[in-house]
């Protein structure tokens, strides 16, 4: 815009942004003292009044800024947390979009989650300074947008044209002729050479009688049917085609980082794991009885993972050396209950965190994991969501596992793996009846916990799941 000081003496005689918009293409203006160029055009009175507005010699405290040029800003990789240097980029708008201000144009994929690169502005993007998958750092330019500029104008839509009103019988007629008479076709031109005197003679009779085959009886080659084109898969971490072909993907820095702990923890941990398996009788007649009740008031639906978060906080507090953690030869005990609760997202497993657990009641667990589930599956989970925890659970049983040994979640010295629910023949008082049972393992850091307090803890869950007023009557 025009910055101008005492900008009310000349205010009657600037030229309107409509005008300024027409004069973009036939006029340039200069704030050096050059003189202002001047192209003929039907916009000539427009040219004479910005020529006489910005003449430099006269007004020497007029000063001009892109009035005619949209002024571009670069937009930068926002900070990431202490822990975290660098990330790769992926970008999510393209040269020539149209963005808003604060609309993400890119996202940037760390070691442990993903963050949007937002416009500073609204615009349209003019360049895009790194490629896609680059490694960007915290302050780095990575694109342009010019501001206020449109986007790609849409094509126009097509008028429609309403229909004429039908013809008359005999104009209808006349068209239906004159449509006959082009489609009939034309006589052959007759052929060069001369015209044969003598017919061409008759063809010899057969000398066996011909058979007569009906047409569905004739049957076509079976390769013509079931021959198939095989295409390789767009996406060979989806489907499988079986057209022999291979490719190379760069791991993405999550699934890097994923691999690197669980190595660093079957190297640094001592893994032993104990099992356990719990009758879910009364927790599944407790949802059935109250569960309609407590989504109608809180709405929110009363899940499982609840009741096994509550019976592992109650556990942890029974047995402390679960939730304490060996570091350089000391033991740190922790005085509150934390607990991750693993996520599956398509970009890999994260595990947020749930925090001061023991204080919390079935409806604030089933709030918390709402909260982090839903972030976690938008990309929206921040680092701080997944620092800490001092307890584990995962829950392979929404997969249908059966049987499973879960892996340490490092810097934590034990993990609670979940599996599913299954109809079984189990021994009650004499007699097989048939339970809904379901295995639980307890996969714990053999050089800090034993095996005594690892089995002890287990049986607190089973106990806890089994018959929630244990943890009411805190037996």
């Amino acid at each position: 815009m025009l910055g101008v000081r005492n900008i009310g003496r000349y205010w009657a005689r600037l030229p309107t942004q409509a005008e300024l918009q027409v004069l973009r293409s036939s006029v340039r203006c200069s704030s050096f003292g050059r003189k202002v160029p001047l192209v003929a055009s039907p916009t000539s009175p427009i040219v004479s009044k910005c020529q006489h507005v910005l003449n430099v010699k006269e007004y020497r405290q007029l000063h001009s800024s892109s009035v005619l040029y949209g002024e571009v800003k670069a937009v930068e990789v926002p900070p990431f947390a202490e822990s975290i240097t660098e990330g790769d980029i992926r970008w999510i708008k393209a040269v020539g979009d149209a963005v808003a201000e604060d609309e993400p144009v890119a996202e940037v994929e760390t070691d442990k989650t993903s963050m949007p690169v937002n416009s500073p502005c609204a615009g349209v993007i003019t360049e895009l300074l790194v490629e896609d998958g680059a490694t960007v750092t915290p302050g780095q330019h990575v694109c342009k947008v010019e501001v206020g500029a449109a986007g790609a104008a849409a094509p126009p839509k097509k008028e429609e044209v309403p229909a004429e009103p039908a013809a008359p019988a005999a104009a209808a007629a006349a068209a239906a002729a004159t449509t006959a008479a082009a489609a009939k076709p034309s006589s052959p031109p007759p052929s060069a050479g001369p015209i044969p005197q003598t017919s061409p003679p008759p063809a010899p009779p057969p000398r066996a009688p011909m058979a007569s085959i009906p047409v569905a009886a004739i049957k076509h080659s079976s390769f013509i049917h079931q021959a198939e084109v095989k295409v390789p898969p767009a996406d060979y971490s989806k489907e499988i085609t079986g057209t022999r072909t291979e490719q190379r993907v760069k791991m993405s820095r999550m699934r890097q980082r994923i691999s690197q702990r669980l190595k660093e923890s079957q190297n640094a941990n001592a893994m032993l794991t104990t099992f356990n398996e719990l009758d879910m009788s009364n927790i599944m007649e407790l949802r059935k009885s109250v569960g309609e009740q407590f989504l109608k008031k809180h709405g929110i639906k009363l899940g499982f993972m609840s009741a096994f978060v509550k019976a592992s906080a109650y556990a942890l507090t029974q047995q402390p050396n679960v939730n304490a953690v060996i570091d350089d030869g000391e033991i740190v005990y922790r005085d509150f209950v934390d607990i991750s609760v693993a996520v599956a997202t398509p970009k890999g497993l994260v595990v947020p965190v749930l925090r001061n657990v023991e204080g919390m009641n079935y409806l604030d667990v089933e709030h918390g994991i709402m909260e982090l589930g839903e972030k976690a599956r938008t990309g929206a989970l921040a680092v701080e969501d997944m620092d800490g925890g001092t307890f584990t659970i995962s829950n392979g049983g929404v997969f249908g596992s059966l049987f499973g040994t879960p892996i340490i979640n490092m810097p934590q010295s034990a993990i609670l793996g979940m599996h599913g629910i299954f109809d079984r023949p189990v021994a009650r008082n004499g007699q097989v009846v048939i339970k809904p049972m379901m295995y639980i393992a307890l996969t714990y850091d053999h050089r800090l916990i034993d095996g005594r307090e690892a089995v002890t803890f287990l049986r607190k869950v089973k106990q806890a799941v089994e018959d929630p007023r244990i943890m009411l009557c805190g037996l």
